[in-house]
């Protein structure tokens, strides 16, 4: 269910919807007077959805702790306690103990830190595959009645997978005991059992040659060794994934040089205050987000917005930490500490992804709770049951209970089922950052994958977003509007009051200036009282507006009308052109059998024009910010999943409101802070794109499930017969997760360009 936003209203400023602050802090070890708290903890080591339940669970059951959630795409868990030191020293102990790792509170740190954790995964996979495949020569030998060293094969079985198991495998095993001890089955028990069991049935089978002791040996060695696969390429798929994210964190510079007391320091940004100035050069990276003082300099975006062409930044405009200066010196006043910029914050939301859980993880992780107790209590059936067997019909054949209990444990292992949903999310979420789209939730993937009908917002999202006048009544209308639209910040009026400065138009000073949120405003001049905004407006405020009014201006022309008292002076003309890829990305959606619905707070006439040059044939018009959310209502209430795009500023309700809100380019707070995707190039074609990887995404988590309860479903009850040898069970295992990681990475997610 989503969240109901709060509204707050800028005097000088729209309407926008005020989303409760996400952000966390990083965890620092709390004082001693500290009051309940909420802490955010980067977790390194977990594999699938086993480790982060472990974890979770594990949590929960701490002295102090009310709450605990993990999130394993970003190896996080978020908890709340209560305060006290000792508490917080009790979850990194008990982190530690599992055998996790703490991650650093500095996302580039904790990036090296993910590097060297697979670092040391590879060098443990490669001790474990060497190993393993010398005792795989040896088995091989033995079965080809060939042995390589007849006296001592046997011996060197024993030594080769004791290495395998309690050398490379030591970690897992660990990790097993620590669970065990806090009453939580999980993959590390099972793998535990599996491999223990069967290196103990080898030295058995030394003194007992009814048991083929090397099989038992080889048996424990593999499954170990790909245990230690998974972990490795599990690991490997997290790291690549974050690779987007480090590179946003990367585009912001360590130091900025800041002008303090007439003289240029090199200042770390982090020390950096709001309000303070800062200098760049050509060719420099912009430290921080701020305000342009002095000088005119064209700045690349790209790396930011994925937008190609420089934009040109002069005093008064903003400018986005992270992009480059190409061509003259700014002096910037900063407006945001380095903690809350925008490349902070993209990077935050990106880690963060504190929304529900896709109903398909929900049911996974439901099944997953039962699941180790179940095998391991088929084993044990398994066992007592051919124990009970042989008891009844003249002699035990140990061989045979060894052989069903040993692979009904290896055919359970249950790291392809953990690892089915998770890696295909992980794989779409990286996908998607590549393409410069940020998925704030798991539950997007589900979600997106059923939208029935997306809706746009026109002005900023089908359209450029900069309109301009093209058209006046008179001279008088011009200064009028303009004198009073100095004040707002609507789109429509910055294009009025740059086309009367253009124009040499003098402006007067207002007073007792107002603005209604999308309609218009209002105000005195030379004591006056005035109206500037659409026609609607002006009517609602008793003021007879002529009905050729708009008549002979343009069909997609954006009407403002002007009036003094009651009296209307004339009307001003707004054009906004359609963005370049609109026709191609509705015709797209449209042949996927999505319906397009355009919403404007526009006027009829022009929202028309605009819809039918780009293919849309229904039309929401005449729709206030607030009017918006109440429209997606509507449409919802027709029993559709309803996708909203919008530039998430005025659009920021109905973004909310949506089943998934796409906010198109991430310049702004709001667009970052109300919507489940954030697009950083506002390209339309992300939506398209988005919505492809989502199904793909779904597809192939749904396939990886399939897969994985086929070979687990089908593999247990034949292991439980005893008629299969444990290595061609390790064998069926790693055919399991085998094919659930090449259906994960075969091929790419999606097809679409982003162009």
């Amino acid at each position: 269910m989503r969240t109901t936003p709060s509204h707050s209203r800028d005097p000088s400023g729209p309407e926008v919807a005020v989303r409760p602050d996400r952000s966390q802090t990083k965890v620092a070890k709390p004082s001693a007077d500290a009051k309940p708290a909420r802490a955010q903890i980067g977790i390194g080591g977990m594999q699938c959805s086993f480790c982060r339940q472990s974890v979770e669970r594990a949590l929960q059951q701490l002295p102090g702790i009310s709450s605990a959630a993990v999130n394993l795409a970003h190896e996080e868990a978020l908890i709340e306690y209560d305060g006290e030191p000792a508490t917080y020293g009790r979850v990194s102990d008990l982190l530690r103990s599992l055998g996790y790792s703490i991650r650093d509170p500095n996302k580039l740190r904790a990036f090296e830190e993910e590097e060297h954790e697979l670092d040391a995964e590879r060098r443990r996979l490669l001790l474990a595959v060497l190993i393993s495949g010398a005792g795989l020569i040896m088995m091989i030998g033995e079965w080809a009645h060939a042995p390589i060293s007849p006296s001592w094969e046997i011996a060197w079985m024993a030594a080769l997978s004791g290495v395998v198991v309690f050398a490379a495998g030591v970690k897992f095993l660990r990790m097993a005991f620590a669970a065990v001890r806090r009453g939580i089955l999980n993959q590390h028990v099972l793998l535990s059992f599996g491999a223990l069991g069967g290196y103990t049935a080898g030295l058995i089978g030394i003194f007992d040659r009814a048991l083929p002791a090397a099989d038992f040996f080889g048996a424990a060695a593999f499954l170990m060794t790909y245990h230690t696969l998974s972990s490795f390429v599990a690991g490997l798929v997290r790291t690549r994934a974050s690779q987007a994210v480090r590179k946003v964190l990367e585009l912001q510079p360590d130091t900025a040089r800041v002008v303090r007391d007439g003289q240029e320091l090199e200042v770390p940004v982090d020390q950096i205050a709001v309000g303070e100035q800062v200098r760049v050069r050509v060719g420099e990276r912009i430290p921080l987000d701020g305000e342009v003082l002095e000088g005119i300099a064209s700045i690349d975006e790209s790396m930011v917005t994925g937008e190609p062409l420089p934009v040109t930044k002069r005093p008064g405009t903003s400018v986005i930490g992270g992009s480059i200066d190409t061509d003259g010196a700014l002096l910037i006043a900063v407006t945001t500490l380095a903690a809350q910029s925008f490349v902070a914050r993209v990077a935050r939301e990106v880690e963060a992804a504190k929304a529900l859980k896709p109903a398909i993880l929900v049911l996974v992780e439901r099944i997953l709770l039962i699941y180790v107790p179940t095998v391991l209590t088929v084993a044990a059936a398994a066992l007592l049951g051919w124990i009970v067997y042989g008891m009844m019909h003249g002699g035990i054949d140990w061989t045979r209970v060894a052989f069903a209990t040993l692979s009904v444990l290896v055919m359970g292992y249950p790291c392809a089922l953990g690892m089915a949903t998770p890696l295909a999310m992980i794989r779409g979420g990286g996908e998607a950052a590549q393409r410069g789209i940020l998925m704030r939730s798991a539950e997007s993937f589900q979600v997106l994958k059923d939208t029935q009908l997306v809706v746009f917002d026109k002005t900023g999202t089908l359209t450029v977003g900069k309109p301009k006048v093209i058209g006046t009544a008179s001279p008088e209308a011009l200064h009028l509007a303009a004198s009073l639209e100095r004040y707002s910040r609507h789109t429509l009026a910055e294009a009025i009051v740059n086309h009367a400065r253009e124009s040499g138009v003098e402006l007067a000073e207002p007073t007792d200036f107002h603005e209604a949120a999308g309609r218009g405003v209002e105000g005195s001049l030379n004591g006056e009282h005035v109206l500037v905004g659409s026609l609607r407006f002006l009517g609602g405020q008793g003021v007879s507006v002529p009905s050729a009014a708009a008549g002979e201006l343009p069909p997609a022309a954006t009407v403002v009308g002007v009036a003094r008292g009651k009296q209307f002076i004339g009307s001003i003309a707004l054009g906004d052109e359609p963005r370049p890829e609109a026709k191609a990305v509705i015709a797209r959606l449209c042949s996927q059998g999505i319906e397009c619905v355009m919403i404007t707070g526009d006027n009829e006439r022009a929202a028309q024009a605009v819809a039918a040059s780009v293919g849309i044939q229904r039309v929401i018009a005449h729709a206030l910010p607030h009017e918006k959310a109440e429209r997606v209502r509507d449409l919802q209430r027709e029993g559709v999943r309803v996708a909203m795009v919008g530039d998430g500023i005025n659009d920021a309700p109905a973004l909310m409101q949506a089943d998934v809100g796409i906010a198109m380019g991430a310049g702004t707070d709001i667009a970052i802070e109300s919507a489940d995707v954030v697009v950083m190039a506002h390209s339309l074609y992300a939506v398209p794109d988005v919505l492809d990887i989502a199904k793909r995404s779904y597809a192939k988590t749904v396939q990886n499930l399939s897969l994985a309860f086929a070979f687990n479903g089908l593999g247990i009850p034949l292991a439980a017969s005893g008629l299969l040898y444990p290595v061609w069970a390790m064998l069926a295992m790693a055919a399991s997760v085998t094919t659930v990681l090449f259906n994960s990475f075969a091929g790419r997610l999606a097809k679409g360009t982003v162009s």
